[in-house]
C-alpha cells in the first residue's frame, strides 16, 4: 500500500503540539494592559466631520507679525522728509472745499453734487436726443398704421367701389339734362300769381329739383374719373 514520505515528519510534529491548546487560549499570552479597558461609545462608527467644522478648526491668516520674526535692520534713507514736505506744501494748490447746500436755519447741509441741483446732464453730448428705442418704436407705429390704411383702402376699392365707364358716365349726364328741361318746362308753365300756398310749395320744390339738378351736372361734367359705391 501506499505510504506518504511526509509521515515522520507529521507525526513528530503532532506530538510536539499536543497539548498547547488545552488551556484557553495559546499557553504564551501576553496579559493585557490595564490602560487598554473598553472604551464608552469606542466601538461605534465615527463619521468624518464636516466642511464648516473642518474650516472653523483651520487658524486665521495673522495680520500682526509674528513674535519669532526680526525686523529687517540696516535699511537707511537719505531722503529729507521735513524739506520735502515744507515744499509741497508751499508750491502745492490749496484744496478746494466740496460745495454744499444749506436748506435750513440749523445749518443743515448736504454736498451739492449728489443733490440733484447741478444741470450736469444737460452737458452731455446725448442731451436732448430721442434714445434709439423710442425711434424704433415710433417708426414700427407708423409702419402698422399705414399697412392698417392701405388695407382698409384695399377692402374698400373692392367691396364698396366701382369705376363709372365713359358709356354710362356720358349716358348719366344725358339724362341729368333731360330731366333738368322737363323739370325747368314745368317751372315756366306755372302761373305768373302765385297766391295760394299749394302754389307756393309747389314752386319751391321746382326750384330745389333744378337746383340739385344743376349740381350734379357740373360735378359729372368737371370729373372724368368717378367711382359709384356698389349696392
Amino acid at each position: 500500500r501506499y505510504i506518504s514520505t511526509f509521515r515522520a515528519s507529521v507525526k513528530r510534529e503532532a506530538e510536539k503540539n499536543k497539548a498547547q491548546w488545552k488551556t484557553m487560549g495559546p499557553a504564551k499570552v501576553a496579559e493585557p494592559s490595564p490602560k487598554n479597558f473598553l472604551q464608552k461609545h469606542s466601538k461605534e462608527p465615527k463619521l468624518s466631520a464636516s466642511k464648516k467644522e473642518q474650516d472653523s478648526k483651520k487658524l486665521p491668516a495673522l495680520s500682526v507679525p509674528r513674535r519669532t520674526d526680526r525686523p529687517v535692520m540696516g535699511i537707511q534713507s537719505k531722503k529729507n522728509f521735513i524739506n520735502t514736505n515744507a515744499v509741497a506744501a508751499i508750491t502745492g494748490l490749496p484744496k478746494k472745499p466740496q460745495p454744499i447746500n444749506v436748506d435750513s436755519r440749523q445749518g443743515d447741509k448736504y454736498l451739492l453734487e449728489t443733490s440733484g441741483l447741478v444741470p450736469k446732464y444737460i452737458k452731455k453730448k446725448d442731451y436732448g436726443v430721442t434714445p434709439k428705442y423710442v425711434t424704433r418704436r415710433n417708426e414700427e407705429m407708423k409702419r402698422a398704421q399705414k399697412e392698417y390704411e392701405a388695407s382698409i383702402l384695399e377692402n374698400l376699392k373692392k367691396r364698396a367701389m366701382k369705376l363709372l365707364s365713359d358709356e354710362e358716365r356720358r349716358s348719366l349726364l344725358q339724362g341729368l339734362k333731360k330731366n333738368w328741361k322737363e323739370v325747368y318746362h314745368e317751372f315756366q308753365g306755372l302761373p305768373v300769381k302765385i297766391d295760394t300756398i299749394p302754389k307756393k310749395l309747389y314752386k319751391e320744390k321746382l326750384e330745389s329739383q333744378l337746383k340739385q339738378l344743376e349740381h350734379d351736372i357740373e360735378v359729372i361734367e368737371k370729373h372724368k374719373v368717378i367711382y359709384i359705391a356698389n349696392e
